[in-house]
């Protein structure tokens, strides 16, 4: 049987964690009709993994798992607690410069699910570090570090600065939703317990 994204490449293994290098379009766990997904293939090698955080199906890159309940216990406590360092590179729409926060309460906008908003009224607190990188006059490369976990909350706060991610089929405009054919968000770096992993995206 071929698998539509190919093996998940793995990018470290020891007796604690396993780091994988997720493909876009690859559920981070099982859907509702879709039983593959990246913990089920992690699982298929190491049985003893565990989900410790996700990635939205539409982004590619690192994604960590627990060997155990001890170590997901361990791990889930420094992601909650904001021990764990993530980075991820995007491509925008438009000409962006500088760097910054974005600093925009969100929430789920429920009638529309899955899609979230910003909400100054009851939304959670949301904050994002930005760095333009590269421009080539039409698509701007960015470094984001996201200070808080909320769900789409890069896709949302850079749809807010003016400047949504391309193939982003949620909150792109649709000329820069169809520019292309993967949303073009990639968790390229992780830091955690002493450690750094690396993973350069394929855009």
């Amino acid at each position: 049987m071929t698998l539509p994204f190919g093996p998940l490449r793995v990018i470290h293994a020891d007796d604690r964690l396993v780091i994988v290098d997720k493909p876009s379009g690859l559920l981070s766990v099982p859907g509702r009709t879709e039983p593959d997904c990246a913990s089920a293939r992690v699982q298929a090698l190491y049985p003893d993994a565990l989900i410790v955080h996700r990635l939205d199906q539409a982004t590619s890159g690192l994604l960590l798992f627990a060997r155990g309940p001890e170590a997901q216990r361990e791990l889930s406590a420094d992601f909650a607690e904001r021990r764990v360092h993530k980075t991820y590179i995007a491509l925008v729409g438009g000409q962006l410069s500088g760097s910054g926060c974005i600093d925009l309460p969100l929430s789920a906008d429920w009638p529309n699910r899955p899609r979230q908003q910003v909400d100054h009224l009851q939304g959670k607190p949301s904050q994002t570090l930005w760095r333009a990188v590269a421009c080539d006059g039409e698509t701007t490369r960015v470094h984001l570090e996201p200070i808080t976990g909320r769900s789409h909350q890069l896709r949302v706060h850079l749809a807010a600065l003016g400047h949504p991610i391309l193939g982003d089929a949620l909150y792109a405009p649709p000329e820069l939703a169809a520019a292309r054919s993967r949303l073009m968000l990639h968790a390229s770096a992780l830091q955690i317990a002493g450690h750094h992993f690396q993973s350069e995206p394929e855009f």
